[in-house]
């Protein structure tokens, strides 16, 4: 662990009753928070920093510069990748809040919950209206794994072999839809080949509804 990387645990410390509560309070998994100061700061992800930064009222500005500088309340929180520990291809960019909904199934379908007073930061450039915690490894073919955040455009129909979150009964799931209307027949495929289809035929398409597009995921580093 690094000098920087002691400072911030100290102020952590400082702050926080301990590092778990510290985690929770910045939106982050422990493992992450653990990794963080392991693997170094300068390696961590723009939006994990932001959480860091966010939760210990820091400036990424300073964070970068190897400096902690604290921020007054009526400072603004640090903006996601500005300048971020000299990185080249870096560059600035604005965050929203993505409503949090619980968690969505990669396997067999489980039932949606939802959690609206939770949020999640997301750069405004991804077009999303919601988010969900994958659950599950059916959809590791296509890089989203257990745990992974997905992010999530609401539309009533996505184009065939879209990634789609979609609603059977009350119970949600996420897997590539391919819709044949000629013989009203829609099926789920799962990017793992471990997993058979789930296909959909005639009067059982009633119990069917798509809530969205699957437009990014994020994950931790493995």
């Amino acid at each position: 662990m690094g000098e920087l990387e002691k400072q911030v645990v100290d102020l952590i410390i400082k702050n926080y009753s301990s590092k778990s509560e510290f985690a929770r309070k910045a939106d982050l998994p422990y493992s992450t928070l653990d990794s963080i100061f392991k693997r170094g700061l300068q390696n961590a992800s723009i939006a994990n920093i932001i959480k860091l930064c966010n939760a210990l009222n820091i400036s990424a500005d300073g964070l970068s510069n190897g400096k902690i500088i604290q921020l007054n309340q009526n400072q603004l929180t640090p903006k996601c990748g500005i300048d971020l520990f000299s990185i080249d291809n870096i560059y600035p960019i604005s965050t929203q809040k993505i409503p949090f909904l619980g968690s969505v199934a990669c396997g067999e379908p489980i039932y949606a919950e939802e959690d609206k007073e939770s949020y999640i930061q997301l750069g405004t450039n991804v077009n999303a209206d919601f988010c969900l915690r994958a659950n599950g490894d059916s959809m590791v073919g296509a890089r989203i794994h257990d745990g992974d955040l997905v992010f999530v455009r609401k539309q009533e129909m996505v184009d065939n072999g879209e990634i789609a979150v979609v609603l059977i009964g009350d119970e949600a799931t996420l897997k590539r839809l391919f819709y044949y209307p000629e013989s009203q027949k829609l099926v789920l495929q799962a990017e793992n080949p471990k997993y058979a289809p789930f296909v959909y035929v005639g009067e059982e398409l009633d119990q069917i509804r798509i809530l969205g597009k699957a437009v990014a995921f994020q994950s931790d580093v493995r």
